[in-house]
């Protein structure tokens, strides 16, 4: 089990070990696409990289990044993810549209 401190909007929620960050900020009514991912997302399968967020503590509880992620963030810092392509293992905080 792992926290998720979702910082902008003050909310923390419980995951399972291995959930899918994008999948449980959805779950918990977090917004994590700012107005263009809104309208061009490709609903969690790592095709459009539009769901980025900043892990500003607790990058170690988390899935290595993909191939795909090394390639649609490489001009952005470490701590960059995409929500989809991140399974969470332990506490995290996170800071949603960076």
């Amino acid at each position: 089990m792992g926290n998720i401190k979702f910082v902008k909007e003050d909310k923390e929620v419980i995951a399972a070990n291995g959930a899918n960050l994008r999948l449980k900020a959805v779950e918990n009514g977090i917004d994590i696409y700012k107005l263009i991912g809104k309208m061009t997302n490709c609903g969690g399968y790592g095709q459009c990289g539009t769901c980025v967020v900043e892990i500003v503590e607790g990058l170690e509880n988390l899935s290595p990044r993909t191939d795909f992620e090394n390639r649609k963030l490489k001009k952005k810092p470490d701590n960059y993810r995409l929500a989809c392509q991140t399974l969470v293992h332990g506490p995290v905080s996170v800071v949603t549209k960076p």
